[in-house]
């Protein structure tokens, strides 16, 4: 009932406008673009091609767009050429979607599209990913995070409308630790093998992280290269383009996605819950404060870095340094609505 209220949240959203999906064929922009193509009266899926992404990652882009139905159009512009990428600053994926969204937004401008979308969902939030903060800069669309989608929502949802979708877009500059510089042979021998090992094992989701040459095998199912022969020959094959050692991963890469909500019981008050939680960054805090005006009242001091809100009798106290503390929350999924409501307020320091 819940996930159907956000269907029809999602289609109303989209009808009978002119939009741009900014468009990997992962799970989250598969689905807007489905959605998309039924309510809206104009929706273009738009790929870009930036140079850093996993092999055959256009070519499946254009196969699930085709699929789906809904226009689509691939621009190539190599991020490699840009010094400002290269470097790979800690905010390495703020330059990245900031120059994605500059093109989005031309086509925009040039066609007279309503807005442009964009896949974020609400578990996303929970993540370090600073190129959020274009979304907020630039008022690019994000449905999924407005009506509440989780990374579970999606999958489910997908899964039920048999829909297929791509499981492994994100881009490879993330396997390079930040401060190390991204260049085109590491991009290339990061591709090459973990286009090698998901050839060689079937497995769809591959990371092969490169930290100064040394590389990092990461899977879902590691069962699949416990063998000895397959593993001498991957380290052969590492070996050839330039790795200088191989290491693996022992625990499953999980792409389950987290859990929304960690909650407990307050030891002051017999029967209570208490919600706590810790973002992985720093908050701006006088933002966040002007955001959460949008919900009520707030009573906010960047001095003590702290803001308040009360929601429904619920006490909600956030920090500057990313932590959430919500008192008198019933269960967890009062908690989970909490923070479904809370979190698209919360504005990140960049």
């Amino acid at each position: 009932m819940e996930l159907q209220r956000k269907i029809n949240d999602l289609k109303a959203f989209f009808k009978d406008k002119k939009v741009i999906i900014a468009f990997s064929g992962g799970a989250d922009s598969t689905l807007l673009a489905s959605v998309a193509k039924e309510e809206a009266k104009d929706a273009l899926a738009v790929t870009v091609d930036n140079g850093v992404m996993p092999a055959e990652f256009i070519k499946k882009s254009e196969q699930i767009a085709k699929k789906i139905g809904i226009k689509h159009h691939t621009i190539i512009n190599n991020f490699l050429k840009d010094s400002k990428f290269k470097i790979n600053s800690l905010n390495r994926c703020y330059v990245c979607k900031n120059k994605i969204y500059q093109k989005l937004e031309e086509i925009a401008f040039d066609y007279h599209y309503d807005f442009i979308v964009d896949g974020t969902n609400i578990t996303d939030l929970f993540e370090d990913r600073p190129g959020i903060m274009v979304n907020i800069e630039k008022n690019i669309k994000t449905p999924l995070i407005k009506y509440g989608f989780t990374y579970k929502d999606v999958r489910t949802i997908l899964r039920d409308m048999n829909v297929e979708y791509n499981p492994s877009t994100t881009c490879l500059a993330t396997r390079i630790p930040p401060g190390q510089m991204i260049t085109t042979k590491k991009i290339n021998r990061i591709r090459y093998a973990e286009n090698l090992v998901r050839n060689l094992t079937g497995l769809d989701v591959v990371r092969v992280r490169d930290n100064d040459g040394i590389a990092l095998i990461e899977v879902k199912n590691i069962s699949k290269l416990l063998d000895k022969e397959l593993l001498n020959y991957l380290d052969s094959e590492f070996k050839v383009v330039g790795f200088k050692k191989v290491t693996m991963d022992i625990a499953s890469t999980d792409d389950s996605g987290m859990e929304m909500v960690v909650y407990k019981p307050c030891q002051d008050k017999k029967n209570r819950i208490m919600l706590e939680i810790k973002l992985p960054y720093t908050l701006n805090l006088p933002e966040t404060c002007h955001a959460l005006r949008n919900l009520g009242k707030v009573k906010c001091s960047p001095k003590l870095g702290i803001a308040m809100l009360e929601d429904n009798g619920i006490n909600i106290t956030i920090f500057d340094k990313g932590k959430i503390v919500a008192q008198r929350v019933k269960d967890q999924k009062e908690a989970q609505d909490l923070l479904t409501k809370v979190l698209p307020y919360i504005r990140r320091q960049k």
